[in-house]
């Protein structure tokens, strides 16, 4: 889908901080760019979230949860992504299909096939026109951000599970490579900020 961008990465590398750094920037240039995130962005959609992330539902099935998901990306789609898109806007989603990808699918081993059907009824045709991965293995993520946060439930799952997200994250980029622009997100937070910007640019997504 023209304009729509989504960012992804592992646990830790940094995607919030860098989107709110991104969005400091159009801002200041007047660019007419809508922000957003997954899961959540509206208020349905948000509240679905914190039933997701709440640390208390450690019990939740494996199924239920990339259901939710799916879910909450419907009702972010029809309340935040389709209209700003029909109106001309650019949307930057931090999060978004390929998180369910690795996360659901081959994280918690439901099959990489079942949940793309799933998310296939879920978003129809919108599809970003590209995805940035901020390239930092979950290890060094961690690292550099002191542990996982334990009152996130997907943050709190270990390192065993990051890591096949991790893995996940980088079959999908060799299986799609034209649809996913790999940044290198070990060095400063300017560096990586700089980088996303370039990618950007060079898209013709921002001036």
């Amino acid at each position: 889908m023209h304009n729509f961008v989504t960012i992804e990465g592992c646990e830790g590398v940094g995607k919030t901080y860098q989107t709110k750094l991104l969005r400091q920037y159009c801002e200041e240039r007047g660019l007419n760019v809508v922000f957003t995130r997954e899961p959540g962005g509206s208020d349905i959609a948000e509240q679905i979230r914190k039933i997701i992330l709440d640390a208390n539902n450690n019990e939740m099935d494996d199924m239920c949860e990339a259901f939710l998901y799916a879910a909450s990306r419907i009702q972010h789609l029809k309340d935040i992504v389709k209209p700003a898109l029909s109106q001309g806007k650019v949307v930057i989603c931090d999060r978004y299909v390929d998180s369910s990808y690795v996360y659901q699918g081959l994280g918690r081993g439901l099959g990489l096939d079942k949940i793309v059907r799933l998310n296939e009824i879920a978003v129809g045709e919108y599809m970003p026109e590209f995805t940035v991965f901020l390239d930092l293995s979950p290890d060094n993520a961690f690292l550099r951000k002191g542990g996982a946060d334990q009152n996130d439930r997907m943050e709190a799952v270990g390192y065993a599970f990051h890591r096949k997200v991790y893995e996940g994250y980088k079959r999908l980029i060799a299986n799609d490579p034209d649809r996913f622009e790999v940044i290198d997100a070990s060095g400063t937070k300017e560096q990586t900020q700089a980088k996303l910007r370039e990618v950007l640019i060079r898209r013709g997504v921002l001036k």
